[in-house]
């Protein structure tokens, strides 16, 4: 049955990321995407602080030691897929607003436009042992972690969308390679099942490495994107980014103490 709700999380996570990100793309992209990071950046890091890392804490037999050092090579193994251009996205489109030359960003999406599509795939593959690790802990923290890394992709797909369109890539087309990148999470939360499933020691390392990741999302890829549309003299706009992030602590929260009692 766990094998059944990790492919169906994993399956409906990028489906729903897609769509979302596929209307705004064409409807209402430029008003609604800045809440959806912002309130990303509450809930990646509630899940991580609240849920992920407190259960590898009580796998591993409260050895801290083991975390922080399990974290910290994650971080340093992210920082390394950046450089090489496997795990960030260029959040660039033509017409961003920043002031670079015309058709600069329209070249700089068709260079880019297959790294993204690799960088997805991987990204996605990542995101389905994650999401198996989480269900192999228990079902709850599945479900959490998968609404999680769905709101957090809606943002990165609309990205896609838009430097594969800026590269001439048609509409249809577009959709096409987002959805095949998409389920490439399906087929790591298959290989994650099987993998943690017969070896359930290294399920609290993956929770680690699941809570490194949303951690460093979160700090080097979503907070400076949030930074950067924000009007730095308008008070109001920073206490609406305020707000979203706390609105997607306090989802989480409330999960948390949800998830306890179930847990027990």
């Amino acid at each position: 049955m766990i094998f059944f709700y990790i492919l169906i999380s994993t399956f409906s996570s990028g489906l729903i990321a897609v769509g979302i990100a596929n209307w705004l793309t064409y409807n209402f992209f430029s008003k609604y995407l800045d809440s959806i990071v912002s309130i990303s950046v509450g809930i990646f890091l509630s899940v991580a602080f609240l849920h992920l890392l407190p259960e590898a804490y009580d796998h591993l037999n409260n050895n801290a030691n083991i975390i922080f050092i399990t974290m910290l090579v994650s971080i340093i193994c992210f920082v390394i897929l950046e450089k090489v251009s496997l795990l960030r996205h260029n959040h660039h489109y033509e017409g961003d607003g920043h002031l670079h030359g015309n058709g600069h960003d329209k070249t700089e999406a068709g260079s880019g436009g297959i790294i993204i599509l690799i960088g997805s795939s991987l990204h996605n593959f990542s995101d389905g042992i994650v999401i198996a690790a989480s269900f192999l802990t228990y079902p709850l923290l599945g479900i959490i972690t998968s609404l999680s890394i769905t709101v957090h992709e809606v943002p990165h797909k609309l990205c896609d969308f838009v430097v594969l369109r800026n590269s001439g890539i048609n509409r249809s087309k577009a959709l096409i390679m987002i959805l095949i990148s998409s389920f490439c999470s399906s087929i790591g939360g298959f290989i994650g099942y099987f993998i943690l499933h017969s070896a359930r020691q290294f399920t609290p390392f993956a929770l680690v490495i699941a809570a490194s990741s949303f951690i460093y999302i979160a700090i080097s890829d979503l907070i400076p994107q949030m930074h950067e549309h924000t009007d730095k003299k308008n008070f109001t706009s920073h206490l609406i980014e305020l707000s979203l992030i706390f609105i997607g602590i306090l989802f989480i929260f409330y999960l948390t103490k949800v998830s306890h009692c179930y847990h027990c």
